[in-house]
């Protein structure tokens, strides 16, 4: 396309029939290899371009796109003002000095000349490049300022969130765990209190006392899923074991000792060198599993599976059917606990009853959480917002379409290319009607000497006073006269001409004005 433009304004600029055509159409394949150059040495190349555009005006177009580019990709402006001034003071500088020799024919031709292209392929498109380049550059720094101030704000919320959930926990370690101590207290009381006195009653206090004391470990537990990740409280706190194939193996070894047929299958390396929140999230799965089927399905075969690759833990505790009676009924609340932690994480968690009579839960936790609860968080953040995307604090700064953008810049390029055309042909006419006709000079023909016509005045002002004509005159031509060397006198130019009309005499002579004539001679 742009060859075909360049070809397109190189016929235009012939039609003004520009001198030495052939020479200018020439140094356009020179100019076109140059051009892809621009992105290794920008200001060599439009150096270079602008000296060639002031031996050759049909390259314009190509020195034109060349400083828009140099002018876009330039970011300091002292060195973008010495690129585009020194390509300017370059290309008037060639059109001057080869202004005689490839232009008209003078030194002003090359100086107009060279004037209008630096200001249509220099001036113009750099500035052009100059005010589109600081927009982008404009853009591009708020949006990264919009980015930064959304990652600060979720950042704080998070942390926020994070404040409130450990203000929640310890208060409800405060409060429920004091009762729960009371209760744990006074049935121990009860317990020394009765004695051998009553048995029964003895032992339904150290029932309560044990299950107050497994109530106040459960609750530790929960709480430590409202703090941070990670930081779980209580007696099975997390450590460095906590997760790794030896943890799921003292787990399972646990529930096989309980009576439960359990078989474990690990595919892949160890979690030790995983985060934190992935072996918290897996032990809690294995756990919630196995104390599941205690509760359920006791006498139901189970397998717990693990697969590690590195980018998924995928763990599986699945058992098969059982008809015995459920021990006890539980709160309900194990597996959507899970489900959000895991959920958390940016995993997904599945849970639910097989065909053939068992039961399931399958957990996938990303081995790096960090981007998924950060994409998570994002996206949460952004569903909250009242109008469904970016909240206010936010900069949501609009694109421009690539198709508008691309006919703004050709019809600006085709603007620019009449506009040099006609500024280039406007310049080349102007010279070429002040050229001054040829001297007169003798064996010239009559019709060669353009402006010279025989004056009735300046003949009869000549008669009698004129010097004798030469021989083989057949007609003379007295043009209009003008001011002599002295007042009262005018100054009169004869040319004679011979039978063949070639220039045979050129005479200067004066004559008298008529009221400084003798009185006989105004008669």
């Amino acid at each position: 396309m742009a060859v075909a433009a360049l070809g397109l304004w190189a016929v235009a600029l012939r039609l003004w029939h520009l001198p030495h055509a052939g020479f200018q159409l020439g140094v356009v394949p020179i100019a076109v290899a140059l051009f892809p150059l621009r992105r290794r040495r920008p200001g060599a190349v439009l150096l270079v371009l602008a000296v060639l555009t002031g031996l050759a005006a049909v390259i314009g177009p190509v020195t034109a796109a060349a400083a828009y580019t140099v002018a876009l990709g330039t970011v300091r402006p002292r060195h973008r003002a010495r690129l585009l001034g020194g390509a300017s003071l370059l290309l008037m500088a060639s059109a001057t000095a080869t202004g005689p020799s490839l232009g008209a024919g003078t030194a002003v031709y090359g100086v107009e000349l060279g004037l209008v292209l630096a200001v249509t392929a220099v001036v113009v498109p750099g500035l052009v490049g100059t005010v589109y380049g600081q927009q982008t550059r404009l853009l591009r720094a708020l949006r990264e300022r919009g980015d930064a101030a959304e990652r600060a704000r979720r950042s704080a919320d998070s942390e926020a969130r994070t404040h409130e959930r450990a203000r929640i926990a310890a208060e409800m370690h405060d409060l429920v765990g004091h009762r729960l101590s009371l209760i744990s207290l006074h049935a121990g009381g009860l317990e020394l209190a009765l004695g051998q006195a009553d048995s029964e009653l003895r032992e339904e206090a150290v029932l309560v006392r044990r299950t107050t004391r497994d109530a106040m470990r459960e609750l530790r537990q929960t709480l430590g899923v409202l703090g941070p990740l990670g930081r779980d409280t209580g007696p099975d706190a997390l450590t460095d074991a906590t997760g790794t194939r030896a943890d799921v193996e003292a787990l399972v070894a646990e529930s096989r000792d309980g009576g439960i047929a359990v078989r474990l299958e690990w595919s892949g390396s160890d979690l030790d060198v995983r985060p934190a929140q992935v072996r918290r999230a897996v032990h809690r799965v294995v756990r919630e599993g196995l104390t599941n089927v205690h509760r359920y399905a006791a006498a139901a075969h189970v397998t717990v599976r693990v697969e590690h690759d590195e980018r998924t833990v995928r763990v599986t505790v699945r058992n098969g059917a059982s008809t015995a009676t459920p021990a006890e009924a539980g709160t309900g609340r194990g597996l959507p606990g899970l489900r959000e932690r895991v959920e958390l994480l940016g995993g997904t968690f599945e849970a639910g009853a097989l065909p053939s009579g068992g039961f399931q839960v399958v957990a996938a936790i990303p081995t790096e959480p960090a981007e998924a609860v950060t994409r998570r968080s994002a996206a949460g953040d952004i569903a909250a917002s009242p109008r469904g995307g970016v909240d206010d604090g936010a900069v949501a700064l609009p694109r421009a379409p690539r198709t508008a953008r691309a006919w703004t810049f050709v019809l600006g390029a085709a603007a620019l290319w009449v506009l040099m055309t006609l500024a280039i042909g406007l310049v080349h006419s102007q010279p070429r009607s002040t050229v001054r006709p040829p001297e007169p000079r003798l064996g010239m023909a009559y019709q060669d000497l353009p402006g010279i016509f025989d004056s009735p005045a300046e003949r009869a002002a000549a008669t009698g006073h004129e010097p004798p004509r030469p021989a083989g005159t057949v007609g003379c031509v007295y043009p209009q006269a003008g001011r002599g060397p002295r007042p009262g006198v005018f100054a009169l130019t004869r040319y004679c001409f011979n039978a063949a009309q070639r220039l045979i005499s050129i005479d200067r002579f004066t004559v008298p004005s008529v009221r400084d004539a003798p009185p006989w001679e105004n008669r």
